[in-house]
Formats: structure tokens, C-alpha cells, sequence
């Protein structure tokens, strides 16, 4: 007998994808070879969880709903690969939980898809991961320095990962369907990270406050944050081969880096 479905919590954000093509292409974009151990955030009543399971060594399900916890506890208590976390992912260490090399993917939750993104970058990091997000928030982490879409999320990631938006994933493919249109993601740790893990909290921070004030240049931005003088906010750049009057959606990451290395 088919174990009746926990209703759906708005509150969380639930929308449960059940279109199976689309979930069969989220586990090939892991491109697991059966010796991985992979954490599933947000995995729900199970969907993914399903088609992953014959493809990892360790599936690893952190799911914050209780009763969706216990249906997938039940789900799997015979299956000695699978093991059912019962918790809010922001609070968990997913280094240690994997206590190894791993893998991420999940349907991350739109309302708390950046601070999960965060999380995820602490290090350690994981070999690769594979997201499903609202299209908007795909678009801005690839893009590119110049764009619309271009802020402090695209420069976040991009400095310590390789992003590519995969495909889209319409509506009506899940239950309930959201407002907006999906994308799946991969993200894959740089080997050329553009900041010292020393300077990670400072980068991420200097970047968001820039991108708070966007419309302004570089140089009214280091007076701002800094309350520097505008020679000593001109020789700061300077020394970061960073034009004075550029604005911070023109700027790389690297760019970025190299401010944040005077400053430090």
C-alpha cells in the first residue's frame, strides 16, 4: 500500500518535482560512476532520491520537514547506503557529514537559495554540484561582468567555482507548480581560486556591500565602506590595477580579489 503523501508546506517552500525525464538528466549532470558519496538537500518525498540511489555508494538525504523525514526514514530502512538526515541544511557541517570526497544536488527551496549556495562553498567543497533553482537566479550566477544579471551572487560563486546553466525545467513539472521557471546548475570548485581562503567572510562581504551601491564607482565605494580620502581610496586601487571610476558590475572577480588583498 502506497504510504499516504505529508501535505504540502508553503512555508518551505515545497514544490516536489515528479517529471521523471527531467529528474533522470539533475543525476546524469552528476556524473557519478558508483563509488560516490552524495548529499541530497531538500529531497522531499523522494523523487530524486529514487533514481540516485542505484547510482551512489552513500546517499545522504538532509531533509528539514519532520514528517517527510520519517516517510523517507521508512522509505529506506532496509537500504544500508541510504541515510536520512533530519535537519535545517544551513546548520549542517556537509564536509563532516560526508566525512570524505562528495557530491551535492538538490531542489533547493527558492526562498533560501543563495544562503544554501553560501553554505555550500564553505570548504570543504564539494567535487560537483548540481542545482535546481528559479531561472532569475541561474541567469545571475553565470553571467557574465557587464550584464544586467551581473551582482554579488554571479561574483561569489564565480570566484571559487566553475558555474554552467544546463537546462530549463518548466512549471508543470512539479507538484504544486511554481510561479516562475527552474534551471538546473553545476558548480564545480576552481582549481585557480580567485581569493585566499583566508579572505573568504571579507570577500563575500566587500562584494555584497559594493554591490549595494552599484551605481557608484569604485572609488566613492572604498570612501564609503572604508571612510578613506580620495587619494588614499585612489592609491588603493591603483595598487589593484582597478580603475577608480569603474563601477562594480564591470569588475571580475579577480578584480574583486585583488581590492580585497590591499584591504586585508
Amino acid at each position: 500500500m502506497t504510504p499516504r503523501l505529508p501535505p504540502v508546506r508553503k512555508s518551505l517552500g515545497q514544490h516536489f518535482l515528479n517529471d521523471r525525464r527531467i529528474l533522470e538528466r539533475i543525476a546524469d549532470a552528476l556524473e557519478l560512476t558508483g563509488s560516490e558519496t552524495v548529499l541530497e538537500i531538500g529531497p522531499g518525498r523522494g523523487s530524486l532520491s529514487e533514481v540516485l540511489v542505484p547510482r551512489a555508494k552513500r546517499l545522504l538525504l538532509i531533509e528539514y520537514d519532520r514528517a517527510l523525514a520519517a516517510l523517507l526514514r521508512e522509505r529506506y530502512a532496509q537500504t544500508s547506503s541510504v541515510e536520512v538526515v533530519e535537519a535545517d541544511v544551513l546548520t549542517v557541517n556537509l564536509g563532516a557529514l560526508a566525512a570524505g570526497p562528495y557530491s551535492l544536488v538538490g531542489n533547493v527551496p527558492y526562498y533560501i537559495t543563495t544562503p544554501i549556495l553560501f553554505h555550500a562553498l564553505e570548504p570543504p567543497r564539494p567535487e560537483r554540484a548540481v542545482y535546481l533553482v528559479q531561472r532569475e537566479v541561474a541567469d545571475r550566477i553565470v553571467a557574465s561582468p557587464g550584464s544586467k544579471e551581473f551582482g554579488a551572487l554571479s561574483v561569489n560563486v564565480q570566484a571559487l567555482a566553475n558555474a554552467k546553466s544546463l537546462f530549463r525545467v518548466a512549471p508543470g513539472s512539479f507538484q504544486p507548480p511554481p510561479r516562475v521557471e527552474s534551471a538546473v546548475i553545476r558548480i564545480e570548485p576552481r582549481s585557480d581560486v580567485a581569493i585566499d581562503p583566508a579572505h573568504e567572510e571579507a570577500f563575500r562581504r566587500f562584494v555584497i556591500d559594493a554591490f549595494g551601491m552599484r551605481r557608484k564607482q569604485m572609488r566613492r565605494i572604498l570612501r564609503s565602506l572604508l571612510n578613506l580620502d580620495v587619494d588614499r581610496a585612489d592609491a588603493l586601487l591603483a595598487n589593484a590595477d582597478v580603475d577608480g571610476d569603474a563601477r562594480p558590475e564591470t569588475l571580475t572577480p579577480a578584480d574583486f580579489a585583488r581590492i580585497v588583498k590591499q584591504i586585508s
